[in-house]
């Protein structure tokens, strides 16, 4: 009778086991997302913000057309000292060598923002790895200096994205500010959004836009008057 009860409670403990790793397995396999979660700022390997502190702060450009303001953007920032993170779209660099050069010449730093500008989320894990180690490889050979950030276009990602991006040795960098200039054609809004409650290892979100040019030595100007570096994304994330 003893050994029968003990059977019984052994299988019972076996029961028990098998449920918690069917629960684990199916957790695991329905919110991806979840279990990558580490803080408020860094979920897996994507940053939200820089170190916060420090007393940083950085402008990152998503460049994906708009040579001449480019250009004039990094005049811009030549003149007043500072280094920004411009996230290079693969076709655009392929048809602009020398623009990406003088970026990465001029001291900048450049990130990987994908080739096609497709939406990563919908993407598959090889496909999501082609879209960034193209751009790596072009980048890398106009520059001699492999990309070590990749910001996916519009935000948008999934578990595969943040998996393909490690594995090609990337971290995932998204925002805490955002201009929004792409849509709204106004250096008032555009000012106010880049400065409003501004917070230590603030990562700032652009695009090479006439307005933004106009208003950006106004924005590096409230930035140093309150006390703020302005470093390049990389710098920001190490503190």
């Amino acid at each position: 009778m003893r050994k029968l009860i003990n059977n019984k409670k052994i299988t019972f403990l076996t029961n028990i086991l098998l449920v918690i790793v069917l629960v684990v397995v199916f957790a695991v396999g329905f919110f991806p997302e979840k279990t990558m979660l580490i803080s408020a700022d860094k979920t897996g390997t994507v940053y939200y913000s820089g170190n916060k502190n420090s007393k940083n702060v950085s402008l990152m450009f998503n460049v994906y057309e708009n040579k001449e303001v480019v250009n004039k953007i990094i005049d811009v920032l030549q003149d007043n000292n500072v280094k920004a993170t411009f996230f290079m779209g693969g076709c655009f660099a392929d048809d602009n060598e020398e623009l990406v050069d003088r970026i990465f010449s001029s001291g900048n730093e450049i990130g990987n923002h994908g080739y096609f500008h497709k939406d990563h989320k919908k993407l598959s894990f090889e496909e999501n790895k082609q879209e960034i180690y193209a751009t790596d490889k072009l980048l890398t050979a106009f520059t001699g200096q492999k990309p070590v950030l990749f910001a996916p276009p519009s935000g948008s990602y999934s578990s595969a994205t943040l998996v393909s991006a490690e594995e090609l040795g990337y971290r995932v960098v998204m925002w805490s500010k955002d201009t929004i200039d792409w849509r709204d054609k106004d250096e008032n809004l555009v000012f106010s959004r880049a400065t409003k409650n501004l917070k230590n290892g603030d990562l700032v979100l652009m695009h090479p836009k006439a307005h933004t040019l106009s208003v950006l030595k106004k924005i590096i100007d409230y930035y140093k008057s309150q006390g703020f570096n302005i470093v390049t994304v990389s710098q920001n994330i190490q503190g």
